[in-house]
């Protein structure tokens, strides 16, 4: 579905789940939530302007991390925690070892990855 849609897609859910909509939402960046049909603001570098978007900001590291720890444990080997699947050295040099999982992007490999 791609990185944007997704994106897109999580953070509506997430609103979703509030017990009362927000009558404006502000976004971090210069893209708009194109599935979004309520208010929006879009603000540049709005983790240094906002304290709510900073506080998200921290909030989503925190469970990413979260996450990121659980998988390493699922699929030990990739080093997963270490470089939260980013394309460094040591990832490559594991999925090369281990081959692909089901969380990595097939529609990434090309003539250029290292794999």
């Amino acid at each position: 579905m791609g990185i944007r849609y997704a994106t897109e897609l999580s953070m509506i859910r997430a609103v979703k789940k509030l017990k009362h909509m927000p009558s404006e939402i502000l976004i971090d960046g210069p893209l708009r939530l194109r599935l979004w049909e309520g208010n929006q603001r879009n603000i540049i570098s709005g983790d240094s302007k906002f304290i709510s978007i900073a506080t998200a900001s921290i909030i989503a590291k925190v469970m990413r991390d979260s996450l990121m720890e659980r998988l390493e444990s699922k699929y030990p080997g990739y080093f997963i925690f270490k470089n939260k699947g980013y394309g460094t050295k040591q990832h490559f040099s594991s999925l090369k070892e281990n081959g692909l999982t089901n969380l990595h992007r097939k529609s990434f490999l090309n003539k250029s990855t290292p794999i």
